[in-house]
């Protein structure tokens, strides 16, 4: 079966390499808006941005990534905690990524999303270091650290690379071009980091050995960041004692309050998310499930088919936008397009999720649930991008990394709820409410965007 595996490996990287070179001719023949010489400048200033953002994005989810193969292993493994224990490490990691979320974003907010990003770099390399030491309330601390810094690294560094964009006057196109470019760069990053980690764990026989290496990375990241990386905020500073800062969360609250389309945008990312974070811990059990009783499965080549599918979801993204009829930042008919368009999109990657789901669940054939886990992950692929586009869109600057961070926090829960009723011994059913859910989330989301008139953008609330 490993012949198998590495057939698709194969056939996977050959698609992946085809849709790169399709998707640079679509944007050698795309056509431009505007004069020359405003095209060249937009053009200048966003290559610049996507130079600036991915090259620190790539860095942080390759330091990311670098751990996520081997924690379980070397909690449960390397150090023998029992699996009550490793589970309860896995859902503190989760709270606090939940209970810390509004707070992150007020202070990026407040006090600057380079600075939190910063931040991040420091804290997540200070988690990678503790988790050296196999003592269980040295542990605990670890995971309260990965977990702040996890609520930071999923909302400022794109409040940061929107915010700049804005500023920057860069087109629609051009942004939805650069997050697609950062979805491509996150699962390049992730295929590279499992492949690496691997070899790192062969070559030093201990399973902390790809933590040190992500702390390095982590450390660079900071001086790149610092180097590189100018300075945004979102609304006036406040009061420094005041850290939870309830006045400026009140007033993030009432913005979604006043534009139902942001409920919509939460719904999604708690539905998506948490179904995407469900899945990493049930398609292991799923494929063994279907698998020859005396088969091992080769996970490295599973995994990293995963990552190339979510390349090519990526990728399939960049190549519709290309094909896309450019807008300038300012005018409001563009705006309108551009959140109809990734409603549209939104819509069909929670209805294709689905579909994979009740495939995978349908079907008692290894290869035909490893084929619709792929189709999932091609969808994660398009999803990150779009999920980005609208919050860039329906977001006001003010309070981008706020609400970024208020939308994680029904996430959380949703993820540690599930976590807490034993995902795994009702796996079935599980996938199923995931599949019920991305369903009902679909038809919510072209109800809201796209069934009735939709309401003018946050002008009026920019401007109170």
């Amino acid at each position: 079966m490993t012949t198998f595996y590495q057939s698709q490996l194969a056939i996977l990287v050959s698609t992946c390499a085809i849709f790169v070179l399709l998707q640079r001719y679509l944007l050698r023949k795309a056509p431009q808006h505007g004069s020359r010489a405003e095209n060249t400048a937009g053009s200048v200033a966003a290559t610049k941005l996507t130079r600036q953002y991915l090259r620190v994005y790539g860095l942080a989810m390759g330091a990311d990534w670098l751990q996520g193969p081997y924690i379980y292993s070397i909690y449960r493994e390397q150090y023998g905690l029992s699996e009550r224990m490793v589970a309860l490490l896995f859902v503190l990691g989760f709270l606090t990524a939940g209970i810390s979320a509004p707070a992150v974003g007020v202070w990026a907010d407040q006090y600057g999303r380079k600075r939190m990003c910063m931040i991040f770099c420091v804290t997540y390399s200070c988690a990678c270091a503790i988790i050296q030491v196999p003592s269980l309330p040295v542990l605990f601390v670890g995971r309260l650290l990965g977990g702040f810094s996890t609520a930071i690294l999923f909302s400022c560094f794109e409040s940061w690379l929107v915010s700049s964009a804005n500023s920057l006057s860069i087109s629609s196109r051009d942004l939805s071009t650069i997050l697609g470019h950062a979805s491509f760069v996150n699962s390049i990053a992730a295929t590279v980091a499992g492949v690496f980690s691997n070899k790192l764990v062969e070559y030093s026989s201990s399973f902390s050995s790809p933590f040190l290496a992500s702390g390095a990375l982590l450390l660079l990241n900071l001086v790149v960041i610092w180097a590189s990386w100018t300075e945004n905020y979102g609304g006036p500073s406040a009061s420094v004692q005041e850290l939870f800062n309830v006045r400026r969360l009140s007033k993030a609250w009432s913005v979604v309050c006043s534009d139902r389309r942001l409920f919509v945008l939460g719904l999604a990312q708690t539905c998506f998310e948490g179904s995407m974070y469900i899945f990493v811990f049930l398609w292991v059990p799923f494929l063994q499930e279907a698998a020859q009783p005396d088969q091992s499965l080769p996970l490295g080549y599973i995994f990293s088919c995963f990552m190339l599918s979510m390349t090519l979801g990526a990728l399939l993204y960049n190549c519709i936008i290309s094909l896309s009829q450019p807008t300038s930042p300012t005018d409001a008919s563009s705006h309108d397009h551009t959140v109809t368009l990734h409603a549209k999109f939104s819509s069909a990657v929670c209805t294709a999720s689905a579909l994979a789901f009740v495939l995978s669940i349908s079907t008692e054939s290894e290869r035909k649930r490893f084929w619709s886990f792929c189709a999932f992950e091609a969808c994660v692929g398009m999803y990150y991008p779009v999920q980005g586009m609208l919050r860039g869109k329906l977001v006001p600057d003010e309070h981008r990394a706020t609400l970024s961070s208020l939308f994680r926090v029904p996430l959380n829960v949703f993820v540690v709820v599930s976590l807490m009723t034993g995902v795994a011994s009702a796996r079935h059913f599980v996938l199923s409410a995931c599949a019920v859910l991305l369903f009902l989330t679909a038809l919510v989301t072209a109800a809201s965007f796209l069934g009735r008139a939709r309401t003018p953008p946050l002008a009026s609330l920019r401007a109170q």
